[in-house]
């Protein structure tokens, strides 16, 4: 129970059907995508894997998934229509249903691998039940990062080439700290030297002025709620 907030995670949110952990979920898990690539994606090969492989096309994941991806909330009334909305839009849309189990343990696995406005991401989640999932791997500019899994999850780019990048990510802390967070992994991605990724576990989600004052700090800042 204590990956529940309140009674709404498990009876589920207002939504277009048919089931809040294939359906809803699923939007859920899409939009962490459209957030990750800072827009609609090009190009969306998605993996599903146990139940979610048996049963994907049935329940509505298919195009529960793509309304995330388009960034349509879940009781959106074109979410049934989206697999015809993305394609009429361009995007390259394939599903792939996978023998092996879910790389993440868990039965509703999807993994998304997209082409975006801000390059490629691929990441795994998880639809837990009640319209909540989590979100256990992202691979970033070539930077696996495991977080937590719930949302929300809070990703910062800083330049630590910069002389400033120091005091910046200490603001940051500050911040944060205010928030009662103090826990973070650091990681390196792939390309220009001196980057770094920072993840901040979070217990509950920032205001919009937090967004904005952590963004004026970072390089670049990933906020999935």
């Amino acid at each position: 129970m204590d990956k529940y907030k309140s009674v709404f995670d498990i009876i589920g949110p207002i939504m277009i059907g048919p089931s809040s952990s294939h359906t809803a979920g699923a939007v859920a898990i899409g939009r962490v995508g459209h957030t990750l690539v800072e827009g609609v994606p090009s190009r969306a090969d998605i993996h599903y894997y146990d139940s979610f492989a048996r049963t994907h096309s049935g329940h509505g994941t298919d195009y529960a998934i793509i309304s995330g991806l388009l960034g349509f909330a879940p009781d959106d009334p074109r979410v049934p229509d989206a697999i015809g909305i993305a394609r009429r839009q361009g995007m390259d849309l394939t599903f792939h249903e996978e023998d092996e189990p879910s790389p993440i343990d868990h039965p509703n696995t999807a993994v998304l691998d997209l082409q975006g406005p801000a390059g490629r991401v691929i990441y795994a989640a998880c639809s837990i039940g009640g319209g909540t999932i989590e979100v256990r791997r992202i691979n970033l500019d070539g930077c696996l990062i495991t977080p937590p899994g719930l949302l929300p999850i809070l990703l910062v780019e800083l330049d630590e080439s910069e002389k400033s990048a120091g005091r910046r990510l200490e603001r940051i802390r500050d911040l944060l700290r205010e928030e009662g967070v103090t826990k973070q992994t650091r990681y390196e991605p792939e390309g220009p030297a001196g980057m770094a990724v920072y993840e901040f576990d979070l217990d509950n989600p920032l205001s919009a002025q937090q967004q904005r004052q952590i963004a004026g700090h970072s390089s670049r800042m990933i906020y999935i709620d």
